[in-house]
């Protein structure tokens, strides 16, 4: 069975073009965004740009400016800490090198959290993460940079890794966010503002994207982007990554009576898109055949190699960023989990929104232009 890819991973827009174009906006402006006064980059984490769409009645103000062409794609793996990466970079993941939710650590041969696991794994930001961010980027050629969050993520590493060379901010609430960054915006002529909106992403998880709790954060984030944007102050709003539902019975359990963990040595990346590393000795291309036959039409199964020429993590893939991804990567498909049953943390077992895989729901987000942006 063919592996399935977005339409394309390279020639339609891709949010690892959003910081390039951001800085252009700060100039004489690109192709999609026009020179602005100030920028602020708005990201809704989870927020798919199908499920937007079909939930168009509840976010009045995105679906009013977004047109028919107003999407873009994500990253592989359509997770977080990949996507968020590339987004306030610019660099695919191959380059900046956070590949995965858990990824191999090749110093210590364990697997580390690319989210909140930093300190526990003793992982150095600068050192996982070298690509200059946009903030660095922008206050390199003279333009104040803020980033707008909430409180918890103040000095954690994951923002060592994205946020360097912001200033940050924190607000508790959706709106007191938007409102703190468009402030910033105003008071600081030339300034490129992050603002960064996580409810979304949290309801899906715990409830699903069509659940009730859902369409509530969703019309708390519209209501938020629905305060006036000042004077010539751009407006852009996407998404890391989207989200699909997967019921409990779409589960499939990865336990070691089943055999799953013969030859594996750890399972890491998420239950969309599992990074499977082998034990050194083990025939690779017989376990490859193995999991490709007990996981057809469940998952698409890949060597590292081939998920490199395939190009999904970019066209570029550094030696040291090519050791961080498994030696075999599993791809769910349509709305099945894979989960390993030998983890010790079995908590997203009870989550229903989930990403990391290549459908169209977890792929595609929304490109929005507000503000000075709006055409």
């Amino acid at each position: 069975m063919p592996l399935i890819l977005p339409t394309s991973l390279d020639s339609t827009r891709n949010i690892s073009g959003v910081a390039p174009q951001l800085l252009a906006a700060l100039g004489s402006g690109s192709a999609d965004l026009p020179a602005v006064r100030s920028v602020v980059l708005v990201v809704v984490d989870g927020l798919g740009a199908l499920p937007l769409r079909s939930h168009a009645g509840h976010a009045r103000t995105l679906s009013s400016a977004m047109a028919r062409k107003d999407v873009a794609g994500s990253v592989f793996p359509t997770t977080t800490a990949a996507a968020l990466t590339s987004l306030l970079t610019g660099a695919a993941p191959g380059v900046h090198g956070l590949v995965g939710y858990r990824v191999r650590d090749t110093r210590t041969d364990s697997l580390v959290n690319l989210l909140s696991g930093w300190e526990e794994g003793g992982i150095d930001p600068l050192q996982w993460q070298g690509s200059a961010t946009l903030f660095e980027r922008a206050e390199a050629i003279g333009h104040p940079a803020f980033a707008v969050g909430i409180p918890a993520y103040a000095g954690s590493g994951f923002s060592g890794a994205t946020l360097r060379g912001a200033a940050f901010h924190a607000a508790r609430s959706a709106a007191e966010r938007v409102e703190l960054a468009w402030e910033l915006a105003d008071a600081n002529d030339g300034a490129l503002v992050y603002c960064y909106l996580p409810e979304v992403d949290k309801a899906g998880h715990r409830h699903g994207v069509d659940s009730a709790e859902w369409v509530a954060a969703l019309e708390d984030v519209d209501a938020a982007l629905s305060q006036t944007v000042p004077d010539g102050v751009g407006v852009l709003v996407t998404a890391d990554h989207g989200m699909i539902d997967v019921p409990h019975h779409r589960q499939l359990v990865l336990d070691a009576a089943g055999g799953w963990h013969d030859g594996i040595r750890h399972i890491g990346g998420e239950p969309r898109m599992l990074h499977v590393y082998a034990e050194p000795d083990v025939d690779q291309a017989g376990l490859l055949a193995r999991w490709r036959r007990d996981l057809q039409g469940a998952a698409d199964v890949l060597s590292r190699s081939e998920a490199i020429d395939a190009g999904l993590f970019g066209p570029v893939v550094s030696d040291a960023v090519r050791e961080r991804i498994g030696d075999m990567l599993a791809i769910a498909r349509g709305n099945v989990a894979l989960y390993d049953a030998e983890a010790e943390d079995q908590r997203g077992r009870g989550m229903i929104g989930q990403h990391g895989a290549l459908t169209p729901e977890e792929w595609r987000v929304p490109f929005i232009r507000m503000g000075a942006f709006r055409r």
